[in-house]
């Protein structure tokens, strides 16, 4: 199954890497490989060299990328880049190493500062890239956003620039076969939320919601049996993934994802589970403030909102229990967010605090 969605070549199927090698080609002459340690085992990082290899493309390999990459794990990565003379990038893995490589290509295009590189403005430059994503959640394979850890704010913060677009894409469900159940429903909460998350936006379209509702269509059903999917459930929880990609590369996300930063700066609570964690409350507010688009989101998912709010409550399990006085301060600093005033709903502050605590300190709802 190919088709262009443009920018992004997307490639799909089980074995496309290797069926598709010849999509490298029109690169480079020369790779830099961008992943973490669990490419080795999954076969992702031996069917890309693969192909490479088909090609006759050299390449470098950059494997130390860790969960919420950081400036310094970005920086690393570009040296290696420099240093081999690679001209193309591959962003191969979950979000963390797709992240990276887009910082990896864009910085080696557009040479920044530390403290420059989460200003904004950059333009329309970098080196192309190829992403084969290895978990089914960040839809990062078709965005134009990068998400680094960002300690001079204390949280994550997107660069944002059109460039950051992959030319191609390749999405092999096979990769995502041993993913253990905690990572398979972290993602997928990731996933829901992206969907969920961009049919609330202003920026909402005609388009993005055919892409938004496919994705819960596909993905609702899937979140009752994530234990133990079977390879037509990897396969289809991927393919929900990418559409839900193709939504915020559109729209971007709500507060939701900005509230979320925090919990996994502070307290390492993976990216995809603390959406989940927030977005039954957050959906509760949107509702009760009377935006349709949440009896949209219902309609896509085939569920009452109260049926999903306990579907996201039994995915997370046993909370995290964050201490009230921190609620505040984020809720505090969530009100400095751009996102706040771009939704269909704008919460106060108090919205905000509710959303916590009642999603992390035990409050009643």
């Amino acid at each position: 199954m190919n088709f262009s969605y443009i920018p992004t070549n997307i490639i799909a199927g089980r074995g496309c890497v290797l069926a598709h090698a010849a999509a490298f080609k029109p690169l480079g002459t020369r790779a830099l490989i961008v992943t973490g340690q669990s490419s080795k085992m999954n076969g992702a990082l031996a069917d890309v060299t693969a192909a490479l290899a088909q090609n006759s493309q050299r390449f470098a390999v950059f494997d130390r990328v860790t969960p919420n990459p950081t400036l310094s794990c970005v920086k690393e990565g570009l040296a290696l880049l420099q240093e081999s003379g690679a001209d193309f990038v591959i962003g191969l893995g979950g979000g963390s190493p797709m992240d990276a490589a887009k910082a990896i290509a864009i910085l080696a295009a557009e040479p920044r500062a530390d403290e420059e590189i989460f200003a904004g403005n950059y333009g329309n430059s970098a080196l192309p890239m190829a992403h084969i994503p290895t978990t089914a959640g960040t839809g990062s394979e078709v965005t134009p956003y990068a998400i680094l850890t960002n300690d001079f704010a204390r949280t994550k913060t997107s660069i944002f620039s059109p460039a950051l677009y992959p030319k191609v894409a390749f999405l092999d469900g096979g990769y995502t076969d041993h993913l253990p159940p905690h990572v398979t429903k972290n993602t997928a909460m990731d996933a829901f939320s992206h969907a969920a998350e961009s049919m609330l936006k202003n920026s909402s379209s005609p388009a993005s919601e055919r892409f938004a509702r496919e994705s819960l269509r596909i993905l609702y059903p899937l979140l009752k049996s994530l234990e133990n999917p079977a390879k037509e459930t990897r396969d289809a929880l991927l393919w929900a993934s990418c559409l839900a990609g193709m939504a915020i590369a559109h729209t971007g996300t709500t507060f939701v994802h900005g509230m979320g930063y925090f919990l996994t700066y502070d307290h390492g609570v993976a990216h995809g589970r603390a959406n989940g964690l927030l977005l039954g409350e957050t959906l509760r507010i949107f509702a009760e403030n009377g935006v349709p688009a949440v009896g949209e989101i219902c309609a896509a998912c085939g569920a009452e909102l109260g049926e999903i709010i306990n579907t996201l409550s039994v995915l997370c399990g046993k909370r995290e229990k964050i201490p009230r006085e921190n609620c505040e301060e984020y809720a505090a600093r969530a009100m400095q967010t751009k996102n706040i005033k771009a939704c269909k709903f704008a919460p106060t502050e108090a919205d905000i605090l509710r959303v916590f605590t009642r999603s992390l300190c035990g409050e009643e709802a």
